[in-house]
């Protein structure tokens, strides 16, 4: 079994870090590939970390084998700040070997030291290996229905 730390990602690990990020968007999601400057900016506004973080997981010979983001928000029901962990991606090959269990504590332990009131997340409707991990982890399932829309279709019809 493979060793992997668990660590905040750095200005070195953006290669790697991109290439991991497009596997998750494109591959395993089967998004549209994101614009370059895009993706950089992202990557980049992460490292700063002004409105997220982002951990990544590495073996001992420097190889990425997963990465997780939180993004930081309010809530105003708890009228305090929350984390929002968007992303928890591990490679298929390092699938059920504990990485992910690793790349959430660290979420949950970075969430827990800077006093976020709350640390949430969803994922897809039928991602049920993921489904079955966070329940594992203590996730709770709740009553809330997720919206999105993107704000420029429609504008100038």
């Amino acid at each position: 079994m493979t060793q992997v730390t668990i660590r905040e990602a750095v200005m070195q690990d953006i290669s790697q870090l991109k290439t991991l990020m497009l596997a998750y968007i494109v591959d395993f999601y089967q998004y549209r590939q994101p614009e370059d400057d895009k993706l950089n900016g992202l990557i980049h506004g992460l490292l700063e970390q002004k409105d997220g973080i982002q951990f990544v997981a590495e073996t001992d010979d420097g190889t990425m084998v997963g990465f997780a983001t939180l993004y930081f928000t309010f809530s105003t029901l708890r009228a305090s700040k929350i984390a929002i962990m968007n992303d928890l991606f591990v490679v298929e090959a390092e699938r059920g070997q504990g990485t992910a269990a690793k790349l959430f504590a660290a979420c949950k332990g970075y969430a827990a030291r800077n006093g976020y009131a709350n640390l949430t997340w969803t994922t897809a409707k039928d991602n049920f290996r993921a489904q079955a991990f966070y329940d594992k982890m203590g996730g709770e399932r709740n009553d809330w229905q997720s919206y999105s829309l993107n704000p420029t279709i429609g504008i100038g019809d």
